[in-house]
């Protein structure tokens, strides 16, 4: 069986997957290290959950390989997948079952590499009591179990697809507390998506964004916002035509004053401005989640006011 590097949990190379006439990933070369937190970043139809799916042998590529923790996806053992952990937005499980009936089978199916510490701290923290049915918890109380079996496997890697999807504002907070925690076991890597950048904010590591099926940027993520500035200057008239402006993301005239989002243009770009008549010109730092609205949203033309 092909082995991929042992420094990388997850591989992609040329990874390729139609469906139909869609291209959902698009010849994806991707290598993500061992240990800490990847946010997954994209608009919908990027190619996220498409991703996901290959990476867990869910679906086969069109072409290209996938690799995770140093094994092909297409060939993943029952062991392999025991090292695995994998919470979606769904958190559907048997509403039947009781949290005691479903801690038990999750008990004998991971064996030695269970951790029932890590499995109650997390229950713990949602108040979920052992003889409640799922049918009878809430979206929010779904997610913490869900969150606690997965952590209780002891994997070495988790990836998390919209685990926050419809919570409140206290479960999501338990939720990402919960992950903090666990990304503490040593060498454990998780790979998270969510479109909520809040999150993605104050727990990546990294930041990996996807563009139909592409990758666009593997950055940390201040080093991602440092690439990214708002430009703010007073241009008589209409000012330059946007397909000129170098590095333009977004471009929005409020009250008459140009407001231009810009990628990878440094000092150069007052002079630019200058050349066209600016009067004025102020530069500022864009966070995070503006700095990704304006990168995944840069093909659409914003109010000219």
């Amino acid at each position: 069986m092909t082995a991929a590097p042992s420094e990388f949990a997850i591989e992609t190379r040329g990874l390729t997957r139609r469906h139909g006439k869609k291209v959902a990933i698009d010849g994806l070369d991707l290598a993500l290290p061992r240990g800490g937190i990847h946010a997954v970043v994209g608009a919908n139809g990027a190619g996220k959950s498409t991703l996901f799916r290959l990476l867990l042998g869910f679906i086969t590529a069109d072409s290209g390989e996938a690799f995770i923790l140093g094994r092909d996806s297409r060939a993943l053992t029952p062991e392999d997948r025991g090292r695995i952990g994998f919470v979606n937005e769904e958190h559907t499980l048997p509403g039947w079952m009781t949290v005691a009936a479903i801690a038990d089978m999750q008990r004998r199916h991971h064996g030695t590499r269970w951790d029932e510490r890590a499995f109650h701290n997390v229950i713990g923290s949602f108040d979920l009591l052992a003889q409640q049915r799922v049918s009878q918890l809430s979206r929010g109380e779904r997610a913490g179990l869900n969150l606690a079996m997965a952590l209780g496997q002891n994997p070495e890697l988790l990836i998390l697809d919209e685990p926050t999807l419809g919570l409140d504002v206290v479960a999501k907070r338990r939720v990402l507390d919960a992950l903090i925690d666990g990304v503490a076991a040593e060498g454990r890597t998780i790979l998270y998506c969510s479109h909520q950048i809040e999150e993605v904010e104050r727990l990546a590591d990294n930041l990996v964004v996807l563009e139909r099926g592409r990758l666009r940027n593997f950055s940390a993520p201040d080093d991602f916002c440092e690439r990214i500035r708002l430009w703010v200057t007073d241009i008589p008239f209409k000012g330059p035509e946007p397909e000129g402006v170098p590095g333009l993301l977004q471009h929005r005239r409020i009250d008459g004053v140009h407001h231009y989002t810009v990628i990878d243009q440094g000092d150069a770009f007052a002079d630019y401005l200058r050349g066209h008549g600016a009067k004025t010109i102020q530069s500022q730092a864009v966070p995070l989640d503006r700095a990704v609205d304006a990168f995944l949203t840069r093909h659409h033309a914003g109010p000219t006011g």
